[in-house]
């Protein structure tokens, strides 16, 4: 591939993106350079945009992971990918030598480097990244809908590891995007999903998606579980608010035996009621981004329209405008997830 310069967006701190043109990269040994064409906005970056996360990234880096785009290069040593191939990264780069590589779980690896915030990411129209990073595209799949699949992967190993079950009573606390993705994946799984978000526009959003839905803020949450379930609780709980009043809930609605996943993030350290641990011999599960078979399962959801892509992408802004796009997001009460269109890859 011809040295080219390209468009990339630089976080710069203090709130601010600058779009510049810099030189492409050439893939190196084992990677594979992406032309992308589309990146979400995801928690995140927002975090990234807040200055919360200076210290990690500096301000000279492209953000950016939830993508999608074709290949446009190959380097040494690559097999099994083709130039124009749909593809997705997902965006962990493991060691191979901690304990936890060690035992299989790469994800979670004691110096994993998440492509995007500790390196450069996908805010650029050309991205070198490791081919073990990336997973094919059906032809048919939308580039704009596969730039969902990054966070539908977390659905989906959220809901992975909660072993939910057909069925099943599940409750979501917390109806953000991640939230809403966990709901529809375990809706595709079978369960029986009742949303809790306080959020009117998030409300509005669940109920057009088919999910039954209850405002805590306005009704009991525990008794309004409760009398859905015949006293018996919510088999599967999945915590995605962030709040102590959602820690507080997700104990209060939860079924004998039920398994609860922390999805969420907080910032502080949250006051747990252990004693329903004992008393209902409940289970609390841990959930850190994905593993591959979640970024295969999510690819396959969306193809088949188990995820209400269109409903989900609420705006998308080209990429000079991501200043713009990062503060129209910070500030709508309305966005469920806002997509950068970084290149035309097609």
């Amino acid at each position: 591939m011809n040295e080219q310069m390209i468009s990339a967006a630089f976080y710069r701190g203090n709130k601010t993106f600058t779009v510049e043109q810099t030189p492409a990269l050439e893939p190196g040994k084992g990677e594979v350079a992406v032309r992308i064409a589309f990146c979400g906005i995801c928690g995140t970056d927002m975090h990234v945009y807040h200055g919360n996360m200076d210290a990690r990234v500096g301000h000279n880096r492209v953000i950016g992971h939830e993508m999608s785009g074709i290949v446009a290069g190959i380097g040494e040593g690559v097999e099994g990918f083709e130039i124009g191939q749909k593809i997705v990264v997902r965006p962990l780069d493991h060691c191979g030598e901690c304990p936890a590589c060690a035992a299989g779980h790469t994800h979670i690896c004691h110096r994993l480097k998440f492509l995007g915030l500790d390196t450069d990411g996908a805010m650029q129209e050309i991205w070198c990244v490791p081919a073990h990073t990336l997973h094919k595209l059906p032809d048919n799949l939308r580039l704009d809908h596969a730039a969902l699949i990054e966070p539908v992967a977390v659905a989906c190993h959220d809901v992975r590891l909660s072993n939910l079950q057909p069925g099943e009573d599940v409750v979501v606390i917390g109806g953000g995007p991640i939230g809403i993705l966990v709901a529809m994946v375990a809706r595709d799984a079978g369960g029986k999903v009742t949303l809790s978000e306080v959020n009117p526009n998030r409300l509005e959003i669940a109920k057009k998606l088919g999910f039954e839905t209850i405002n805590p803020a306005e009704t009991d949450l525990a008794g309004a579980i409760a009398d859905k379930t015949s006293g018996k609780g919510a088999d599967v709980v999945f915590e995605v608010s962030g709040t102590q009043k959602g820690v507080d809930a997700m104990t209060a609605i939860a079924a004998t035996r039920a398994r609860i996943v922390m999805v969420a993030i907080h910032a502080q350290k949250p006051q747990i009621d252990l004693f329903q641990f004992f008393w209902r011999e409940l289970q609390l599960i841990g959930a850190r981004v994905y593993e591959a078979e979640d970024y295969d399962k999510a690819i396959a959801i969306i193809t088949s329209g188990g995820v209400d892509a269109d409903t989900i992408i609420t705006d998308v802004s080209p990429l000079e405008d991501i200043q713009t796009a990062f503060e129209a997001l910070d500030s709508s009460p309305t966005a469920m997830k806002s997509l950068i269109r970084v290149g035309n890859a097609l």
